[in-house]
């Protein structure tokens, strides 16, 4: 999909009758098993899942991964092309510096919610977590106290309806046993809750 002077890539990932898409971005670009999985249980919530690299093969470099205002730039630019393909609600769900370019390109967009896991909050700007207007979910292990901290930080700034979850027992990665299946379920859940309330617009899923 275009973006600017590049080409994104991407997986799409679609339920027979959506009611949503959820754009999965991690601030590496790359989407492992876990990403997958967690968009493997998206369609089991009639929510469709696009796993989206936002740096093209040539130019993940270090500074490339941190850089959120480029990254959000493309984000956005991929959800306008999501948004034309598939005209259903958008939300964001980022890990890593992902979740800070989620953050930072809903600021000011019709996003109509917002995950973080284990990501960086606290690199989006202060002005763009202000103007956020997506409820928002911070979902941090309990063991990992400098994202907790982070986490923190970035839910000060923060103006609308948002929450940070904690894992207890859990580290950064959520490897121990049960963990990511919490993680997931606390994701799962504050989509379903905002994404699947019936409006003017919205129509019911068929049957799973």
């Amino acid at each position: 999909m275009p973006a600017g002077p590049v080409r994104l890539s991407g997986r799409l990932s679609l339920p027979a009758a959506p009611w949503a898409m959820v754009v999965v971005v991690r601030g590496s670009g790359r989407h492992g098993p876990r990403e997958q999985r967690f968009a493997d249980a998206l369609r089991g919530r009639h929510l469709g899942a696009l796993l989206l690299d936002l740096l093209a093969e040539e130019e993940r470099t270090p500074h490339n991964v941190h850089d959120v205002v480029l990254l959000a730039r493309r984000l956005r630019a991929a959800s306008q092309w999501l948004r034309r393909e598939i005209p259903l609600p958008v939300a964001y769900f980022g890990t890593g510096t992902g979740a800070a370019a989620a953050l930072e390109a809903a600021a000011g967009d019709d996003v109509r919610a917002v995950v973080s896991r284990s990501g960086r909050p606290d690199l989006a700007g202060p002005a763009a977590l202000a103007a956020l207007a997506a409820p928002t979910l911070l979902v941090v292990g309990g063991l990992d106290t400098r994202v907790l901290g982070r986490s923190r930080v970035a839910a000060d700034w923060m103006r609308c309806e948002h929450r940070i979850a904690v894992v207890p027992g859990a580290a950064h990665a959520f490897t121990e046993p049960g963990a990511l299946n919490t993680a997931t379920a606390l994701g799962l859940d504050w989509f379903t809750d905002r994404l699947l309330r019936p409006g003017p617009a919205t129509a019911r899923p068929g049957p799973a």
